[in-house]
């Protein structure tokens, strides 16, 4: 199951689109801390997510509230659903009749359910993982070749093997400030894109948004991302 296996590095990343309103920003480093201090202002945001790892391509509704509650529905595959409730980690795959849960602890791995990535904090921690540096220049590109829509690209360069991506690109809108894709390669040189379109911030997203109330008949998994046991 291609999803399953890029889970966590999905829901690591799947956070991530905030907004970096900044000024005057001469370094790379500047411009990542810019991004923490305005996600510490962010009290939720709504939006929708593509994900692309090789020829698989999925796409949702993302919602996301502070700290760290997170819920992906899915349009394709339909029906799919990724639930963070700042506790429990749930996927439900109806292609499969099943239900994944993992219970998150303070010492569970930073990716899992984005918890730890959820704050300024994280973003520091982040910060403190990878290098920071300009693609180019802080000059915007096109996102796509031959395309008209502009982004500034910043690269994220790991200092530990204990990091899931060796490499991460951030592409930036220069006029709404808001990150618009996100590249991760992987260890084994694997390459997932997450494309985030119509961000929109601080819409008042109740807590009950992130109740996920999992189809009863469905097979659970618990511990999936360290164990598995079926009920």
């Amino acid at each position: 199951m291609l999803f399953v296996k890029y889970l966590p590095l999905v829901v690591f990343l799947a956070l991530a689109p905030l907004s970096v309103f900044c000024q005057d920003i001469t370094t790379a480093d500047q411009y990542f801390s810019q991004v923490a201090d305005r996600y510490a202002q962010i009290n939720d945001y709504e939006g929708r997510i593509t994900i692309t790892a090789g020829k698989s391509v999925m796409t949702g509704n993302i919602a996301f509230k502070a700290p760290s509650l997170l819920r992906i529905d899915f349009i394709q595959p339909p029906d799919q659903v990724i639930n963070f409730d700042g506790q429990t980690l749930q996927v439900y795959l109806p292609a499969y009749h099943a239900i994944l849960s993992q219970q998150v602890s303070d010492k569970a791995p930073s990716g899992i359910g984005g918890a730890a990535l959820a704050s300024r904090e994280g973003l520091r921690l982040m910060s403190r993982a990878y290098g920071m540096a300009f693609e180019s220049s802080p000059a915007p590109v096109p996102l796509e070749n031959g395309g008209g829509e502009q982004v500034v690209r910043l690269v994220l360069n790991r200092r530990s093997v204990a990091e899931g991506f060796r490499t991460i690109i951030l592409s930036i809108d220069p006029n709404t400030k808001l990150i618009r894709r996100i590249e991760g390669w992987t260890i084994a040189g694997d390459k997932i894109v997450f494309d985030f379109t119509g961000i929109k911030l601080n819409q008042g997203i109740p807590a009950a948004h992130f109740i996920y109330d999992s189809p009863a008949s469905a097979n659970v998994y618990n511990n999936f991302l360290f164990g598995s046991a079926a009920q």
